[in-house]
């Protein structure tokens, strides 16, 4: 690690007025890496109320709590630009899992988000809780805004932030059928999306592999992203394709930033299949050259070969129309049954088969059941369970869809360790886990889960960073905090420089570890020491201490008043 102290005219400029003041906290004599990628240095970091105060020599200084960082690397809080902890921060505010990786912001909104819902969205989440009881909870929100402001208040520990869902908005005015809307529909769910960039959402979220999201139009999304655009938002997607058609995905991703006038991300950039994964060159060229030429695309990713979504994605949108009950009574018809079969079995390019991508039902993992009596066969692959059934893994997808009255949490082994590496080094890479934040207690332990929920963020800075040198930490860092805080457009988080919010991590580069695996995902990582939100110790000594000083973050659209 390289250390560099403070120069004399930095320290003095600082910290001369400030050497013998009191701080609320300082973070003594930790290795800086303050965001920005360039080398780190030595020094100290005062913190009073929610904010950093001072950078340099404090040692004249006096804190309230002082926090020894010698030898530790101190970097801005992580930012988690993927994450689905919707429903298990209300369940449980602490986001052990991310907090001990040094992550301080959720940011939500892949294609679903919290709101705007409606009544028959609201019974169709209660319905779902009906079928998975130990993920109960109280809808006391309607707007995405009141969501966000109904996690501060119930008190998390980490700050949350959120795209406003393209499906979401459709969900509301169309439901779950296959059609475009009609004109009066677009209207109103363009001011939905005007609704949620006033109350702080930043763009548009999609995910447009999934149904009903893949009903959707290129110009219907156009329509939606001018919206956003107005606000200084962005749009992110989970495009339609993520192997064999992804060259058309990549287009459509640009023709959307380019024709709504905004920027825009790729979700979990990944290259699925293995006759996909010569393809990155190609689409890594197709983003610089629309960044070359003003139209600004960027990425995210998680650290693993294994994507994790559900059985739905093995199966043709069409036949869940309607939602998921309406699914399942197709897949009881018998000619239906036939045809999704044949279907399944067949490569595509008009929708993505991610049994196929995986390369067979050996590589298709099954984590999460509701139904107590399906239970036994997490950790199990479909392989393994179309065996006991003696049924042809396709079949078995099927039926345990209709038996589980649920989509069934799977992974799919897709995506080569050489592209991961590959793309972890790509300047315009930020990171997200693409899971829930849970703990390794409780209601979560009746289901696995993805490892990237414990480990994707110590992962990128114990397994690419220390160990195999994929790219230098302060480099990692970036990616993790000023980056996608700058693409967000978010104020006053991703760096540490003073007057900034005190979202601060304290971690031992030597030895932070993800322990997290498929067999056994329940593990917390290791060697972040310290985190604060909000200037509040939320990790002390690698220890939650039960805070839960998380705020709503808001988008440039917030308050902003249009026409």
């Amino acid at each position: 690690m390289i250390r560099l102290r403070l120069p004399f005219w930095f320290t003095a400029l600082v910290c001369i007025s400030c050497q013998t003041q009191t701080f609320d906290i300082i973070i003594r004599g930790g290795t800086l890496y303050d965001g920005s990628g360039a080398n780190p240095f030595v020094a100290d970091v005062g913190i009073n109320a929610d904010t950093i105060a001072a950078i340099g020599d404090l040692s004249r200084a006096k804190g309230k709590t002082e926090i020894q960082a010698g030898g530790l690397a101190v970097s801005p809080g992580f930012i988690n630009m993927l994450s689905w902890a919707t429903e298990s921060l209300i369940l449980d505010g602490n986001a052990q899992s991310d907090i001990r990786q040094g992550v301080t912001l959720e940011v939500f909104g892949e294609g679903w988000s919290m709101g705007p819902l409606n009544d028959k969205m609201k019974a169709d989440m209660r319905d779902a809780m009906r079928r998975n009881p130990d993920w109960q909870y109280e809808i006391n929100w309607t707007t995405l805004g009141e969501y966000l402001e109904s996690l501060e208040r119930r008190g998390v520990a980490v700050n949350v932030a959120s795209f406003v869902g393209a499906t979401t908005v459709r969900i509301h005015e169309l439901g779950y059928a296959k059609r475009a809307p009609s004109a009066d529909e677009l209207a109103r769910m363009k001011e939905l999306v005007k609704r949620a960039m006033e109350e702080g959402a930043l763009g548009v979220g999609s995910s447009l592999i999934y149904a009903p999201a893949n009903y959707a139009s290129t110009e219907e999304l156009i329509e939606l992203c001018r919206v956003a655009a107005r606000y200084g938002g962005m749009y992110i997607t989970h495009m339609r394709s993520e192997g064999n058609a992804i060259f058309g995905a990549v287009n459509e991703t640009i023709r959307i930033a380019r024709e709504a006038g905004l920027s825009a991300e790729i979700y979990h950039l990944k290259m699925a299949g293995k006759e996909n994964w010569w393809k990155l060159d190609s689409v890594v060229s197709m983003i610089n050259h629309a960044n070359q030429t003003g139209i600004k695309i960027t990425t995210d990713m998680y650290t693993y070969t294994a994507g994790a979504t559900g059985l739905d994605a093995a199966m043709p949108p069409w036949v869940q129309e309607g939602g998921i009950k309406e699914w399942i009574k197709r897949l009881q018809n018998p000619k239906i049954r036939r045809q999704v079969l044949a279907e399944m079995r067949r490569p595509s390019d008009s929708w993505e088969n991610l049994l196929l991508m995986a390369g067979g039902a050996d590589r298709v993992l099954l984590l999460d059941f509701a139904n107590d009596s399906l239970k036994r066969f997490i950790g199990k692959t479909l392989a393994e369970v179309a065996a006991v059934y003696g049924k042809s893994p396709e079949e078995t997808a099927l039926d345990l869809v209709i038996a589980d009255s649920t989509r069934v949490g799977t992974a799919y082994f897709m995506m080569s360790e050489e592209n991961v590496k590959r793309q972890i080094a790509l300047p315009f890479m930020s990171f997200g886990s693409d899971a829930e934040a849970p703990a390794t207690e409780g209601i979560f332990l009746k289901t696995n889960t993805h490892p990237r929920a414990y480990g994707n963020f110590a992962r990128l800075l114990g397994k690419y960073v220390r160990d195999e040198k994929v790219l230098p930490l302060q480099e990692a860092i970036r990616k993790l905090t000023s980056l996608p805080a700058s693409n967000l457009k978010i104020q006053k988080r991703g760096w540490l420089k003073t007057g900034y919010f005190a979202d601060v991590v304290v971690f031992d580069a030597h030895t932070i570890q993800d322990h997290a695996t498929f067999e056994k995902p329940h593990q917390y990582s290791t060697g972040v020491v310290h985190v604060l939100v909000n200037g509040v110790p939320v990790l002390k000594d690698g220890e939650h201490t039960n805070a839960r000083p998380g705020r709503v973050v808001r988008g440039p659209g917030w308050q902003k008043q249009l026409p």
